[in-house]
């Protein structure tokens, strides 16, 4: 009877999921507002996974914490036997939201259940939650949503639909359906997400009415099965959802995982999630902490290409967030103190790249103001901002407020700044322009011999979840670092003089090589890198440029046999 009247309210449901499908472009805008103006957020991940903290029988089992009962294969009884031990008899909800205002984020998020299948609120579908196997046993979502609401927060609930080690028949990633490595885990899945994964999500979206819904891991997901829970979106009028239900939903946001899009989401809302070590559940030995400059650099990064930030930390089964973490985020909260006019409300960079950091603008009815977000302060006080051909209205420093020269040349604008930036992270440059923007894109171009020379700086790096490649060094010195994983492509924009056939011919180091894609337009050309020593030059393969004007170069790997390898530059020789 129970499954019946379940089935009924879903149907009920997706006849209400029109609502979405109807809405208009106005609609969808109000709808996202505060969350395209917020740029900044807190990702929380918590759970069981606390208790052994990257620890199973005495081994330091690899990979991220709160995957250790799928990493280490343990058993469901023995899992289910760490929850005892959960007792975060020191959780601060109060202080966690304190923590997350003060470092200028805007919204929460926090795993309500991961794919280990426990949840973090008491459930009536399940006793595998912190009411009933804990002896905390009290909810933990209620009051973070309560505290977060009463310091100005918007509140998110992550909710592994598919994924779940612990109930029978939930996904087991990297297993087929029907698979496990355990018999208690055997069952249907169709019937793990009726009786479990649906009746939950209702629960959280009825009993603490978050602002984001954030799906994960769509295995063994389809339209089909993918469908009632979509429809359970309606009972939240105004959720916003990411893209990982599965099934061809694709939700409000892309969601990038560990890294920064080379050219952002154009046309989508995006929001890349991040650790501030390796993992996002506690691990008690992982001390690999980025620097404050990274993650701030991060913020401004993504925030300059038009996404948001969900910063992440792990607390433990006491229920703290770890000092490197908190410290962390008290430091960002002082960079945005005085930065935030910068990144609050704003949109991406006109520019393309700029060598010298990164770009925010807000854009009114008679002109626009750029936040020029300084990393490498000029030591010779002269900043070139490039292919900016608007009238300067007045220019300033964010910091102080201190005027800043400024002088139109050549097609771009210099500003003359003073010695000593403001913040040796990012200093802020206000510049206040007159017009609808107008910025021309300065591409490279051939030299007189007729080579065209592309930088490691004048590159896009294109990286995955598992690939890590970045750019190192600056001028000569610049290059593609990290290149170990195949899923990282670099690509060039460049100005072509004519048409005509150019050998490709790159400056690379380290032992490493395999092949790849020289691909230019609709061309594929294979090609090598060879294995040798130290700096080297090599001759790729020969492209046809199909037409004088702006050009697209990109090397793709190839999945077998790619060894790490660093790229200092490509020139284009043409063929006499």
């Amino acid at each position: 009877m129970r499954r019946f009247l379940l089935a009924l309210i879903l149907l009920g449901l997706a006849v209400g999921t029109s609502a979405r499908a109807e809405e208009t472009k106005d609609q969808r805008d109000a709808r996202m507002r505060w969350w395209r103006e917020a740029k900044f957020g807190l990702f929380i991940h918590w759970g069981v996974y606390a208790v052994p903290a990257g620890t199973y029988k005495g081994e330091q089992i690899k990979g991220i914490g709160e995957w250790i009962m799928r990493n280490a294969q343990i058993p469901v009884s023995e899992y289910r036997a760490y929850a005892k031990q959960l007792n975060p008899v020191k959780y601060d909800p109060e202080s966690w939201a304190k923590l997350a205002k003060q470092a200028g984020m805007k919204y929460i998020v926090i795993t309500s259940k991961h794919h280990d299948g426990f949840a973090l609120f008491p459930s009536d579908v399940t006793n595998w939650d912190v009411a009933d196997a804990t002896p905390y046993g009290k909810d933990l979502i209620g009051p973070l949503a309560e505290a977060a609401r009463r310091q100005g927060l918007k509140f998110g609930l992550y909710y592994s639909q598919a994924q779940d080690w612990t109930h029978p028949g939930g996904a087991k990633s990297r297993l087929k359906e029907g698979e496990a490595w355990d018999e208690l885990h055997k069952g249907s899945f169709d019937e793990y997400l009726t009786n479990i994964a649906a009746p939950q999500t209702r629960e959280i979206l009825t009993r603490y009415k978050p602002d984001i819904l954030w799906w994960d891991t769509p295995t063994w997901m389809n339209a089909e099965r993918a469908a009632p829970l979509h429809a359970l979106i309606e009972l939240r009028p105004g959720l916003i959802t990411n893209n990982r239900l599965g099934g061809g939903y694709r939700g409000d946001t892309e969601t990038p995982e560990q890294f920064v899009p080379a050219t952002g989401f154009p046309g989508r809302d995006w929001e890349t999630c991040m650790t501030m070590n390796d993992t996002w559940g506690f691990k008690s030995y992982d001390q690999n902490w980025k620097s404050t400059e990274v993650l701030i650099r991060n913020l401004v990064d993504i925030v300059s290409k038009g996404g948001n930030y969900l910063l992440n930390v792990g607390p433990t089964a006491e229920g703290e967030i770890p000092q490197p973490s908190i410290e962390r985020l008290q430091q960002i909260g002082a960079w945005m103190k005085v930065n935030q006019e910068a990144i609050y409300g704003t949109t991406a960079s006109p520019f393309h790249r700029l060598n010298w950091g990164r770009c925010t603008k807000k854009v009114g009815s008679g002109g626009a103001t750029l936040y020029l977000h300084v990393f490498d302060w000029p030591a010779d006080g002269r900043l070139e901002v490039p292919g900016l051909r608007n009238q300067v209205a007045q220019a300033r420093l964010l910091a102080t407020g201190a005027a800043v020269r400024t002088k139109a040349q050549n097609g771009s604008v210099f500003l003359t700044l003073p010695k000593v930036a403001p913040d040796p992270i990012a200093s802020v440059v206000i510049l206040e322009v007159r017009g609808p923007l107008d910025v021309q894109r300065i591409l490279p171009k051939a030299l007189s011999d007729g080579r065209i020379n592309l930088d490691a700086e004048q590159g896009d790096i294109h990286n995955s979840l598992r690939a890590h490649a970045r750019l190192e060094g600056k001028g000569a010195s610049a290059r593609v670092a990290r290149w170990d994983n195949p899923e990282t492509r670099v690509s060039w924009d460049f100005e072509a003089p004519k048409a005509g056939r150019y050998l490709v011919r790159a400056d690379v180091s380290g032992n490493g090589g395999g092949k790849l894609k020289l691909e230019l337009g609709k061309e594929a050309v294979a090609a090598v890198v060879p294995t040798g020593s130290g700096e080297r030059t090599v001759d790729l393969g020969v492209v046809t440029v199909p037409a004088a004007g702006p050009q697209k170069l990109e090397l793709r790997p190839e999945t077998e046999g790619w060894q790490p390898v660093e790229l200092y530059k490509v020139v284009l020789v043409p063929e006499s």
